[in-house]
């Protein structure tokens, strides 16, 4: 009996070591202590309730879940693909056995985790720690370009290139204000600052397009300025393109201006007298023109440029008209105007010379030598035509008042002297006057201040020279 007991005891070490063993071994084979299987046993015995089953089931879980994510941090350096594609050891119905497809980081293993392009790639990044960049020569359309370090800095102004469609916007304005200045210069400063680019032969077109509807002293602006534009703006080719343009559009031209053909005609023969076309432009159109309109425009320019002295004459081809002319040369007009005005007695075409002579502001001058004549002539006839012609260009709006008032004033101050070639000056002043205020040509105020010459009455010579008053 000692004898077994003794056994016993010195086998108990072994057995201990062997059981502790072969414990852990069944502890990590399966998941449950002692209080589990107690629990188990009362389980089969029927004595758990409801919720300690309940209870029981999520402990269980509980526990599987803390020895899943012990093994998987373990084994995170060993991980490797089995040969289905799943991780090795990995529970298929866990979430961390799925392999998650927006992960960034390699999923072949062989990833080390660092940063692409050694840190130097990325939103925000200038480069990596400790490059060094080479020196740059700086830029002068950089916005961080610093002008006072790098010297004296020249800007460069882009004008963009003037579209078809804006450029008959743009080039109506600059004409229809040159009609009214006459600064060729003017328009040769904004042309420079426009950017036609190879529609600049336009404005050649546009502007002689629009003096076709204008007057003639807008076509005699035209003329000159083409001829100052001229090989500074706009070249020789340039000119001949414009003027070939508006042939071709004369069909469409004389719808508005029917005289177009013979003025486009008078256009091209002034241009070649002022060297703005080639000499040769008329002999590129011979026998080569199919329409009748541009046939009649080239034989005007033919006819004008065969004539003796033409560049004399093509210089005043449109006349002078406006303030451009000379005084004496207007004074000699309105004198041809009144002449021919008392030999035919037609008001309406002294009406139609008086405009298109085109000077509003010196029509008192007419008003002075219709007065004048007046005095120098003989008769009634010449003071009753007059006074008619001035009636008319009084109701017609011809004649202003401020022009009526200073041509009749002119009168009055030269009466003087012009009473020394016409001794009767004054009584012919005062009865044409007066005939002038009951036609209401002139206003009473104008009338009261007509001079009249006062009479000197003498007594006998007995009284010894003495003046009666």
């Amino acid at each position: 009996m000692a004898t077994e007991v003794e056994s016993w005891s010195t086998a108990a070490p072994q057995a201990d070591g062997v059981f502790a063993f072969e414990g852990k071994k069944a502890v990590a084979d399966h998941p449950y202590s002692d209080e589990d299987d107690a629990l188990n046993e009362s389980e089969v015995n029927g004595n758990w309730t409801p919720q300690e089953k309940a209870l029981h089931e999520a402990r269980l879980k509980a526990k599987a879940k803390r020895r899943l994510r012990k093994s998987s941090s373990r084994n995170s350096t060993s991980e490797s693909l089995s040969e289905s594609g799943d991780l090795a050891g990995a529970d298929p119905h866990s979430p961390k056995g799925k392999i998650n497809t927006h992960d960034r980081k390699s999923r072949t293993g062989k990833g080390r985790g660092l940063p692409k392009k050694g840190g130097a790639g990325g939103k925000g990044v200038w480069g990596a720690a400790g490059m060094v960049y080479e020196d740059e020569e700086p830029d002068v359309r950089d916005p961080n370009y610093d002008e006072s370090a790098q010297g004296d800095t020249v800007y460069a102004t882009v004008v963009p290139e003037v579209d078809e469609k804006e450029l008959e916007q743009m080039v109506n304005p600059i004409v229809q204000e040159y009609f009214e200045h006459g600064d060729t210069k003017e328009v040769q400063t904004l042309l420079k600052e426009l950017n036609l680019g190879p529609n600049k032969f336009e404005f050649s077109s546009m502007a002689v397009s629009l003096s076709l509807e204008g007057k003639a002293s807008h076509r005699e602006l035209t003329s000159r300025l083409l001829s100052d534009l001229s090989g500074k703006v706009l070249s020789q080719s340039d000119m001949a393109r414009a003027f070939d343009k508006m042939l071709k559009e004369l069909p469409d031209l004389i719808l508005d201006t029917p005289e177009a053909p013979q003025m486009l005609g008078q256009f091209i023969a002034r241009a070649i007298a002022d060297h703005v076309l080639p000499m040769t432009f008329l002999d590129c159109y011979k026998g080569k023109v199919d329409c009748d309109h541009a046939r009649v425009a080239l034989d005007r320019a033919a006819v004008l440029l065969t004539m003796k002295r033409e560049m004399v004459r093509l210089d005043n081809v449109w006349g002078v008209g406006g303030g451009l002319r000379p005084v004496k040369h207007l004074v000699k007009e309105m004198n041809l105007l009144l002449k021919e005005y008392l030999i035919s007695g037609d008001v309406s075409e002294a009406e139609h010379c008086l405009r298109d002579l085109e000077v509003p502001h010196f029509h008192h001058e007419l008003v002075y030598e219709a007065v004048v004549m007046v005095l120098e002539s003989t008769g009634d006839t010449a003071s009753h035509m007059m006074m008619k012609l001035l009636q008319s260009f009084w109701k017609t709006g011809l004649v202003t008042v401020d022009q009526m008032n200073r041509g009749f004033q002119r009168i009055y101050d030269e009466l003087p002297e012009i009473s020394l070639d016409v001794p009767h000056a004054h009584s012919i002043m005062e009865t044409f006057v007066d005939l002038c205020y009951q036609e209401s040509v002139i206003t009473k105020q104008l009338r009261d201040e007509c001079p009249s010459r006062g009479r000197k009455r003498f007594v006998s010579e007995g009284d010894g020279g003495a003046i009666k008053n």
